[in-house]
């Protein structure tokens, strides 16, 4: 019986996937109505179950893939990877309306640079005070502040260890469950009620998941926007942080 269902699941492993990660988020629901009356959102505590599940699977194996390291759920390495990372986050821009993309304007540009730039200044101080002291560490931890994509990479591109690799995955992870947390609270305050202002708010917080849960959990027509200007700030990210960043870390250390 073990051996039918180990082959079902592998045979099958993108559906089992998705399969899984509609019953966790199913449950994230449950738990954001019943135990927080809506204060967490479910997609932040989904996070929370993710991590916990990779850490046990990690640590059952010794691998490096989570539970995709476990046959039974090798689907979610193809679910989690990449391509359909990827497609997601584009296939939000699907519902953007051009005419309301362009009154972002300058607004929307002077955003993305500051969501930019003063995270990754907040990371490095950070990590100065802990004793960091090199441009390379530096750089990649206040990259992870950024976005958690923004960091790996980054660190990839200038030789960073994979111990600070995986710091700032996990700085950028905290950024993107904070940002989800407390956007529906600081709605109001920050006026996010027009597309606009998602696109504003989306460069300034910079997380593709983290303003994408928080505007969903806010207003869900404003999603695409704010995912759009977001989507914008990790590739912004990627050029900067390894390049020009870099270089002027580099040059101050």
């Amino acid at each position: 019986m073990n051996t039918l269902l180990q082959k079902l699941a592998v045979d099958n492993g993108l559906i089992l996937s998705f399969a899984i990660v509609g019953l966790v988020v199913f449950c994230s629901g449950f738990l954001s109505r019943k135990l927080t009356f809506g204060r967490v959102q479910g997609s932040a505590i989904a996070i929370l179950i993710g991590l916990t599940l990779a850490y046990v699977g990690g640590r059952m194996t010794g691998g490096s893939k989570g539970l995709a390291d476990l046959t039974f759920f090798s689907g979610l390495a193809l679910m989690g990877g990449n391509m359909l990372r990827d497609f997601a986050i584009v296939a939000t821009a699907f519902e953007v309306q051009p005419t309301e993309a362009k009154r972002a304007g300058w607004i929307g540009a002077i955003a993305l640079l500051i969501g930019t730039f003063l995270p990754f200044i907040i990371g490095v101080s950070i990590a100065y005070a802990f004793g960091y002291r090199d441009a390379i560490s530096l750089t990649t931890i206040g990259a992870g502040t950024v976005t958690y994509i923004v960091g790996p990479v980054t660190g990839a591109a200038i030789g960073a260890s994979s111990e600070v690799i995986t710091l700032s995955i996990a700085v950028g992870v905290f950024k993107a469950i904070l940002v989800m947390v407390t956007t529906p609270m600081l709605a109001k305050f920050m006026r996010l009620k027009t597309p606009r202002s998602a696109m504003v708010f989306g460069g300034l917080a910079g997380t593709v998941s983290g303003v994408s849960a928080g505007l969903a959990a806010t207003d869900r027509s404003l999603v695409p926007y704010g995912a759009l200007v977001a989507t914008f700030h990790t590739g912004l990210g990627c050029l900067l942080a390894p390049s020009l960043l870099y270089f002027i870390v580099r040059a101050l250390v």
